[in-house]
């Protein structure tokens, strides 16, 4: 049993097509069953809307007089890619301004394109016998540019893991501000509309699919960047003509403490052809899992706190370890409902062609991590292993002895056991000699909290300690909590040059 896109297509002329959104489906199919929901249902509208901070837009400037070839280009003082060709460029949504950084970003320029402001253009050349002219400045609408063409590499998540933070202090990362101690959830995508989870297969989500892309019809070009399919982490390259699109679906934005993004509303039409359509498109928020990863690991392999559903994370409370945490979605489930109701209208009007893939998307695809030829350096190639330590029982005289011996300003402090149990700077033992009668012993004066590294880290990470914590050194420590070396900020200048340093 099944039906054609010719089909469906006459039913749409006709007036006759039932057109319904993903969020419906689940219901139809549930009153009609399988058979009775195809013979009903022809086409499926899909919508999400978050942030894709893979995007961006090719723009075509045209020639001036004398002719130039931008070399080095700037939009509202947002550098964008002068590798192209003459008057050719490409902007990123991410990159930030030269001036106001992180406050504004190509995304606030494509979306000030589309509001219809007036974007000022500055590049430069070194000039050429055909291109004799050096320097440009001019503002420009986007009117005034002959093409300016969305693609944007990576969009429409198949889904997304949920994020968390195990440690005591907040955490600013591309899912957002994460509390410490597990304060929150954090989560994104749209679940039952998401595209992708109504065709986990790509059977008709693949090159040359017509789309809703930002207000404006586009298309899927093919797999996106870091597309991983075959773990349920699919991905897609879209493409669209920015001149059509709407601001209403096209919005900038700057997250905390990790730069611009661009929140991007997509839709994908899906003809219901035969009953494995109708299954994939009867999808739940239920039926969709997703792990929540602890963020406070900074490495590429974060562990599991839970996996859940997205209706548990839709819920607003998820329950860890017997305590309700709250949880907040990055991307507007408002947002991606108006996504495919507009969509479905466009269906209902004919304004939007159905067809199925020009080329089908591999579903046994792996995405990889970078394959290294030379590892970055780590904690174990530039750590100091004679490190002074001082007992936690031994008199405050001692340590600063230790310290004036060992040239050293940081000592950190052991229990009987060799086990790291604080640590004291030159400051604490000169506060406390300065201050004789309050405090005799290491441990009266030590920090208890020690913020440390392990040998095999990466010195990168090390480098992130050090500035959060606004400290200058380490203690390394093994398995067993001891102490076997420390790393200190004069260790990362020689490594780095000082580069590191703010």
């Amino acid at each position: 049993m099944h039906k054609t896109i010719e089909q469906i297509h006459e039913r749409i002329r006709d007036g006759n097509a039932r057109v319904v959104t993903a969020e419906e489906m689940p219901a139809i199919v549930a009153e009609l069953g399988e058979k009775g929901a195809l013979k009903e249902v022809d086409v499926v509208t899909t919508g999400t809307f978050g942030a894709m901070c893979s995007s961006g837009a090719f723009l075509n400037f045209g020639h001036a007089e004398p002719p130039i070839r931008m070399e080095r280009i700037w939009l509202n003082n947002v550098e964008a890619y002068g590798g192209l060709a003459a008057v050719d460029t490409y902007i990123g949504a991410t990159q930030q301004s030269d001036t106001l950084e992180a406050e504004y970003g190509g995304a606030h320029v494509l979306e000030d394109l589309v509001a219809g402001k007036s974007v000022e253009l500055r590049a430069s050349s070194h000039g050429t016998d055909c291109y004799p002219r050096r320097t440009i400045t001019t503002d420009l609408l986007l009117e005034n540019l002959n093409q300016a063409i969305m693609c944007n590499p990576r969009n429409a998540y198949q889904r997304y893991n949920a994020a968390t933070n195990t440690t005591d202090r907040t955490l600013h990362t591309y899912m957002g501000t994460l509390l410490p101690g597990t304060g929150n959830i954090s989560y994104s995508g749209a679940g039952v509309l998401n595209p992708i989870s109504n065709d986990p297969q790509f059977r008709l989500i693949g090159s040359g699919v017509p789309i809703f892309l930002c207000g404006a019809p586009g298309m899927i070009v093919g797999e996106g960047t870091q597309a991983s399919p075959a773990g349920g982490f699919g991905t897609l390259m879209v493409t669209g003509d920015l001149k059509q699109m709407s601001q209403d679906y096209l919005r900038a934005a700057t997250m905390t403490g990790y730069g611009v993004t661009l929140y991007v509303g997509l839709g994908v039409p899906l003809p219901v052809l035969d009953l494995d359509v109708v299954r994939a498109t009867a999808v739940r928020d239920e039926d969709i899992r997703v792990d929540i990863l602890d963020y406070s690991v900074p490495g590429r392999s974060r562990p599991t706190v839970k996996n859940v559903t997205y209706a548990e994370l839709r819920s607003g409370m998820v329950d860890i370890n017997g305590e309700e945490v709250r949880t907040s979605s990055l991307s507007s489930y408002r947002k991606a409902r108006e996504v495919a109701q507009e969509l479905k209208s466009w269906v209902e009007k004919g304004s939007i062609r159905l067809t199925l893939p020009t080329r089908p998307i591999d579903t046994t695809k792996q995405a990889h991590p970078i394959h290294q030829t030379t590892p970055g350096p780590r904690v174990l190639d530039i750590m100091c292993r004679s490190v002074i330590t001082v007992s936690e029982n031994e008199e405050i005289t001692t340590a600063a002895k230790k310290l004036l011996k060992g040239e050293a300003n940081h000592l950190p402090v052991v229990n009987g056991n060799g086990v790291l149990v604080g640590i004291v700077t030159t400051f604490d033992i000169s506060k406390a000699v300065a201050n004789p009668g309050k405090a005799h012993l290491v441990r009266d004066i030590m920090k208890k909290k020690v913020i440390t590294a392990t040998a095999d880290e990466s010195v990168d990470i090390a480098v992130q300690k050090l500035e959060q914590n606004n400290i200058s050194a380490l203690p390394v420590i093994d398995h067993q909590q001891h102490v076997i070396a420390i790393l200190t900020a004069m260790d990362l200048g020689k490594l780095f040059g000082g580069r590191w340093l703010k």
